[in-house]
């Protein structure tokens, strides 16, 4: 059996069924415990409105497709400082769960990464929760961990948890 095709690119809009599939998406991530900025049970109407802010000039949107479906997402945060047009934050990297674990993380990764890139920006940060599974595909994936943060963000269960910072840059660092 051959893999699946995973198409991934920028968009500068969304329609209303790519807007739909990103809520769902979103919705289902942070109710299987994902920690990227919401509380389980996500409302679909907070998703919804959180979708509706984006893409901006500032905050860029790449989505992984299979067959046409939305299957992965993530956020390229351009630096807006004038000491900062070297950086980007790679956020919401987001994977439909019936996907996981197939690719999709990864390319959609690549691609914010050279979406960055393509705005003349050389030095990526990310972050993600302590323990969580995507710590192994960043690491995987050339990025280097350079420090925590204890107690950083509250899962549903009002626990706090530590945030692990990952940097990726153009050229070698000493």
């Amino acid at each position: 059996m051959r893999a699946p095709e995973i198409q991934v690119r920028e968009i500068l809009a969304f329609d209303e069924a790519t807007k739909a599939s990103l809520v769902s998406i979103l919705v289902r991530v942070v109710d299987d415990g994902a920690a990227v900025g919401f509380l389980a049970p996500l409302d679909p109407n907070e998703a919804e409105a959180y979708w509706a802010r984006l893409p901006r000039a500032d905050a860029r949107v790449v989505v992984a497709t299979v067959g046409g479906t939305v299957v992965g997402t993530a956020q390229v945060h351009l630096a807006g400082q004038s000491n900062g047009q070297h950086r980007a934050e790679i956020a919401k990297v987001l994977v439909d769960p019936a996907w996981q674990r197939q690719g999709v993380g990864r390319a959609v990764i690549a691609h914010a990464e050279e979406v960055a890139r393509s705005h003349g920006r050389t030095t990526l940060v990310l972050d993600t929760r302590e323990g969580d599974p995507s710590n192994r595909l960043y690491r995987s994936s050339g990025w280097r961990e350079i420090g925590r943060i204890p107690e950083y963000a509250r899962s549903s269960s009002g626990e706090l948890h530590a945030t692990v910072i990952y940097a990726k840059w153009d050229e070698p660092i000493p």
